[in-house]
């Protein structure tokens, strides 16, 4: 039925790219077309499907409950359409298009950004959107490709692939220590000023991770100063305002320059692992394969920052 009341793809791309931006303006310069002639298909796809599939004002456009179910089924049948493609062309070969990628900002910006430029100039044909963010995103709602996660993945309907497993360090400012002494044990945490990061889809700190003759245990942090980014952490350690606990990966430049010494070395532990994932598929597209491979590669099996933080020789 569907087919018979759509005449053709043009319209089914033009609502998902409408529904994405939620502006017609971007939606119009993302296909090529005039505003106009967004509102116009838009429009002849509402009285094709007997539905509102919009709610417009002057200011905003936001997607019906009729609109967002289209949506999800939109999104399916442009994939098999790119899925067939690929399989009858050189696209299933060579990665291109667009690829939305989103991944947590520390992990993203200090790991994978730095060696994107590389990737891209393996595969000139590809374009990536990366979305940096710590929360946890839909990838059917959100028309996403790939995302990075750090912890374990709850979701049943993707398929994750670990590329590493990280690493917390507890460290402070040598002026903070100067001041407020050392703490030698987790159970020292408790007379200092913490600065935890807080979860705000859960409601609560982040625990700090330790182990002791391979044992794991937990640190319940608290503190008057808490927030949900790992490098403003950093910053406010830095300036003196207390004891943190970050990844390795995040902390290793300022430890290396001195700004932050590493306290409790002996209790370090492995941290949650970070893993890629992505939605299931039949046929792969070329560009989330070459992707993958990438990420996979990307972090090897003892990585200089672990090295930097915790003192170790090459």
């Amino acid at each position: 039925m569907l087919a018979i009341m759509i005449n053709s793809l043009d319209s089914i791309v033009a609502f998902v790219r409408l529904a994405e931006t939620r502006s017609f303006t971007s939606a119009a310069n993302q296909l090529g077309i005039s505003g106009p002639a967004v509102s116009k298909t838009i429009a002849r796809l509402e009285r094709q499907l007997g539905a509102k599939l919009f709610n417009r004002t002057t200011r905003s456009v936001a997607l019906t409950d009729d609109g967002q179910a289209f949506l999800e089924r939109c999104r399916h049948i442009l994939d098999d359409v790119r899925e067939a493609e690929e399989l009858l062309t050189s696209r299933q070969l060579t990665p291109r298009g667009r690829l939305r990628v989103q991944m947590p900002s520390g992990f993203g910006r200090t790991v994978v950004l730095p060696m994107l430029p590389r990737f891209l100039a393996k595969y000139p044909d590809l374009n990536v959107d990366v979305d940096l963010s710590d929360r946890i995103v839909d990838f059917a709602e959100e028309g996403l490709d790939v995302a990075v996660r750090i912890g374990a993945i709850a979701d049943s309907h993707v398929i994750a692939r670990k590329i590493c497993d990280i690493r917390f360090v507890t460290c402070a400012s040598p002026a903070y220590l100067t001041k407020h002494g050392t703490p030698r044990r987790p159970e020292d945490l408790a007379k200092h000023q913490c600065l935890p990061y807080w979860l705000p889809q859960l409601a609560r700190h982040r625990e700090w991770p330790f182990a002791q003759r391979g044992v794991q245990f937990s640190f319940a942090a608290s503190g008057k100063l808490s927030v949900n980014n790992s490098e403003a952490l950093i910053d406010t350690a830095i300036a003196g305002a207390g004891i943190v606990s970050v990844a390795t990966f995040l902390a290793a430049d300022a430890i290396k320059a001195g700004k932050l010494k590493v306290v409790m070395r002996n209790f370090v532990t492995l941290g949650p692992p970070v893993s890629v994932v992505y939605l299931p598929s039949r046929h792969l597209s070329a560009r989330v394969r070459a992707f993958l491979e990438f990420l996979q590669a990307l972090v090897p099996q003892e990585p200089e920052w672990d090295r930097v933080v915790l003192g170790r020789k090459r």
